[in-house]
């Protein structure tokens, strides 16, 4: 018996991209300290790769160096801050991707919510 991966639908992807959203909403630091920030990386880092589009790469570079730097204990806010709003920036912008609007407007929240967390992540205070 042979087991066959099947595919996400946008509901899941949906779900995994307001999770990201509520992740970066918060404390990262603490986040770090929490056990199951790895999954949901691996999560999102699966997601862009089930997309198989060539212009995500980037994307999921920066989540990997990610994942791996908060694995690593202790955070470098200036090396999230810039992997941060690397992905930020890339992010929204990729939204033009999604096929589904729902999942474009997902899309263009995390890239702001990376874009804000970068900002925390500087020191600088978020826009009200």
């Amino acid at each position: 018996m042979s087991f066959h991966k099947q595919p996400k639908d946008d509901t899941q992807h949906q779900n995994h991209l307001d999770g990201a959203v509520k992740i970066l909403g918060s404390d990262l630091q603490e986040e770090a300290d929490r056990s199951g920030i790895d999954n949901h990386f691996q999560r999102w880092i699966e997601d862009l790769k089930d997309v198989n589009n060539p212009e995500l790469h980037q994307i999921v570079v920066d989540l990997q160096d990610l994942k791996a730097h908060f694995n690593g204990g202790g955070i470098d806010k200036d090396l999230v801050g810039k992997l941060l709003a690397r992905l930020g920036t890339n992010t929204t912008k990729s939204a033009v991707f999604a096929e589904n609007p729902n999942t474009a407007e997902r899309v263009t929240k995390l890239g702001e919510a990376l874009s804000a967390a970068a900002k925390q992540m500087s020191g600088a205070q978020p826009a009200e």
